[in-house]
């Protein structure tokens, strides 16, 4: 049975166009004026107040520069600022993919991470609809939010990096929790599990708390699930069809094209290519790699006809990873249309 999931994504204010793209409403536009960044705390002026009610009301209501100055706070001006770009590039392309892929047209990204990250989330979400999978789920997590990886007995394993610093600050009892570390009372560890054919039911009940570990070890479901979302990625946002599928190595000796998803990946595939010798720790901080072929081979740009494209992704030496999916949008050797 279907599950619906990540409902902070704003995926059900989202209406599908004819294309198949996201149109967003209203009540997806006030999921974002009830974040943290935007809601007014307690001790906010009463300009910020009546800007908060009056786009609550009417989010698409035109506010001037007048009305940003006026906002006490300048944290909270920034904020609206950064807001009312993505709103009003909303409003300008239309749909929340338009928006999207438009920002990496430009010359460079100038909305704030958390707001690109919140546009990926809603479209991987779109591509999950329907599903009952909890590793597509899980897998699909690592399109905007950040991993720590750990690698333990042969295993590859990624965790929310937001969700382990809150354990280690609260150890999971939130207020609570802090309160007792602050006053340095033992709390007991909670124990974040790795996601398996036991627990999986489990994660369309915790699914906003981004509390299950994902097994990215090569053959294992973690890899094989995040393939298979790279692949609904490249089709959605690109109209090329292709396969991906995981490999263990690149084993060609006609290598001619690769992307990475993160900046770590970018730079080891970059030394493997050009053949120079690469630190074995650096090669190993390599978690995933895939091999990318095209379905129909007049998508490919001519230049990468009839070869694989070959994606990595990799943690940096701290052991987090940010995966950046819009790699495959500019990255990819696409024929694009004149």
């Amino acid at each position: 049975m279907a599950q619906d999931f990540w409902a902070s994504s704003g995926y059900r204010h989202l209406r599908k166009g004819e294309n198949g793209w996201h149109e967003f409403t209203d009540d997806y536009l006030r999921l974002f004026l009830a974040r943290d960044e935007l809601a007014p705390p307690p001790e906010a002026g009463p300009a910020e107040r009546h800007l908060h009610a009056r786009l609550a009301e009417k989010p698409r209501l035109a506010v001037t520069a007048a009305d940003l100055a006026a906002v006490e706070d300048a944290d909270a001006r920034d904020n609206w600022r950064e807001w009312l770009r993505l709103r009003d590039r909303l409003l300008e392309h239309g749909t929340v993919e338009a928006c999207y892929v438009d920002l990496f047209r430009r010359p460079a990204v100038d909305l704030a991470p958390a707001f690109v990250d919140a546009l990926a989330q809603a479209i991987v979400r779109s591509l999950l609809e329907g599903t009952s999978d909890p590793w597509y789920a899980r897998a699909g997590e690592l399109f905007f939010r950040r991993q720590r990886v750990s690698l333990e007995n042969g295993q590859v394993l990624a965790a929310d990096a937001t969700t382990i610093e809150a354990y280690a600050e609260t150890g999971g009892f939130g207020n609570f929790g802090r309160l007792l570390r602050q006053q340095a009372t033992p709390v007991a560890p909670v124990k974040m599990d790795v996601l398996n054919a036991e627990n999986a039911p489990l994660y369309f009940l915790r699914d906003e708390l981004f509390s299950f570990l994902l097994d990215l070890t090569p053959g294992r479901e973690g890899t094989k699930a995040l393939a298979v979302l790279l692949e609904r990625w490249v089709g959605h946002l690109s109209g090329a069809r292709v396969r991906i599928e995981p490999v263990a190595q690149v084993a060609d000796e006609k290598w001619r094209w690769h992307a990475g998803l993160d900046v770590e990946s970018t730079a080891i595939l970059n030394a493997l290519y050009r053949g120079g010798a690469v630190d074995e720790e650096r090669v190993a901080r390599l978690a995933c790699l895939f091999r990318l072929e095209f379905a129909d081979p007049a998508d490919a740009a001519p230049e990468a006809a009839g070869r694989p494209v070959y994606l990595g992704l990799a943690f940096r030496e701290d052991h987090t990873l940010k995966m950046k999916p819009q790699n495959l949008l500019v990255n990819l050797p696409i024929r694009r249309a004149s």
